[in-house]
């Protein structure tokens, strides 16, 4: 039962997490030619944004599964008060929080704002500030994000304290 826990929580951080990290990372740069689209001749950039933010929201509602089977695993090999896996859960939830709590809707208005440049609006991010500027700081809040699961990841296969030699 252990080791198929653990597949299924691999495959669904592989297939879940990976998708929304590459749609995050896409999406600012489509996000603003977006906003920007009275100057830009790119008329593409907001389907392509605007469905780069559907794979992220629709990826975080699946991605529950990720720490759900993780944490099945780990009642399973009797780790679950170790160290290195309570660790692993914060910066789960810190990266699921970012996103939920600030990514989502930081693509949210940068798409609101490409809605206003479209219909004449100043296409300035929803009045979140400037598309370059809301674009720039969903990069950063992004990177932030991924490294947050590359930090998980490593903590996952390192497993401090563990006797398998790793």
């Amino acid at each position: 039962m252990t080791k198929l826990l653990l597949s299924i929580h691999v495959l669904a951080a592989i297939l879940v997490v990976g998708p929304i990290a590459v749609a995050a990372s896409l999406f600012p740069r489509y996000g603003r030619q977006a906003a920007t689209a009275g100057r830009d001749p790119d008329a593409r950039a907001g389907g392509i944004a605007a469905l780069l933010h559907r794979i992220c929201r629709g990826y975080a509602v699946v991605g529950v599964a990720v720490p759900v089977f993780g944490i099945a695993t780990a009642v399973q090999l009797g780790v679950l008060t170790d160290a290195w896996l309570l660790t692993s859960l914060a910066l789960t939830a810190l990266a699921a929080a970012l996103l939920a709590l600030v990514i989502l809707p930081g693509q949210e208005r940068l798409l609101a704002g490409a809605d206003a440049a479209d219909s004449g609006g100043d296409g300035g991010g929803g009045g979140g500030g400037a598309p370059a500027s809301t674009a720039a700081r969903l990069s950063m809040l992004t990177g932030i994000f991924n490294l947050l699961w590359a930090i998980v990841v490593v903590l996952m296969i390192v497993r401090p304290g563990s006797t398998t030699g790793a």
